[in-house]
């Protein structure tokens, strides 16, 4: 008989206000190598995921995220993978391709020790011409008056650290900072840098079911 994994989720989620925040994840753990490219390659064959959650349906332009991810194992101790994530709000659209390499030390016994770094290419959209300047009460508002598109590199990295029992996790995904409109001098939105911690462990109930509570802290 198959074995029955419990899962339960505790999610905290801690946000810096007036920046573009990451995306938030509930089912975090299908698609762990997004957060932190140190997973990239910790499984023992190829693993690849689609994720697509869009937020009030009945609601005009409400969030909505689709995620695809696949990362495997390459050699000894090698692990890559590759994320494409793409986000939208309103009239804002963040596009991400990123590609993960980890480096898995074995510690002894069940112990291993997985670091991995990321990078890759945003692509930020705003439609304030096309969506925005027509609603508004004062259609002179030169912030508005043209689409802003932006390209920028950034990478991020992480630490994995599991057995065949429990992990725990850290990485910081995006480590550079960018400012997404700039208008006059003023900066109207910019790119954040946003902390994962994240950890689990498995308990045997019985021969046939495990209980695996787990965990992650966003700052």
């Amino acid at each position: 008989m198959k074995n029955r994994i419990v899962q339960i989720v505790i999610l905290f989620l801690g946000v810096f206000g007036f920046a573009q925040q990451d995306p938030h994840y509930t089912q975090y753990m299908y698609n762990m190598s997004v957060m932190n490219p140190a997973y990239a390659g910790s499984k023992e064959n190829l693993s690849m995921g689609l994720l697509y959650r869009k937020q009030w349906v009945e609601i005009e332009d409400a969030p909505t995220t689709a995620t695809f991810f696949g990362h495997s194992p390459v050699g000894k101790n090698v692990g890559l993978g590759l994320s494409v994530v793409s986000d939208k709000i309103g009239p804002v659209e963040e596009n991400n391709v990123y590609a993960d390499f980890s480096y898995t030390l074995k510690l002894g016994g069940e112990h291993k020790l997985a670091l991995g770094i990321k990078s890759g290419l945003t692509l930020h959209n705003v439609d304030l011409l096309s969506e925005v300047y027509n609603t508004l009460p004062d259609p002179q508002d030169g912030v508005f008056g043209q689409d802003v598109s932006n390209s920028y590199f950034n990478f991020g990295t992480g630490a994995f650290y599991y057995t065949d029992k429990y992990y725990l996790g850290v990485s910081v995904p995006n480590m550079l900072k960018a400012k997404h409109l700039d208008f006059d001098g003023r900066s109207y939105g910019n790119e954040s840098s946003h902390y994962f911690f994240t950890g689990g462990y498995v308990f045997d109930i019985n021969q046939s079911v495990k209980f695996k509570p787990f965990f992650m802290v966003k700052s």
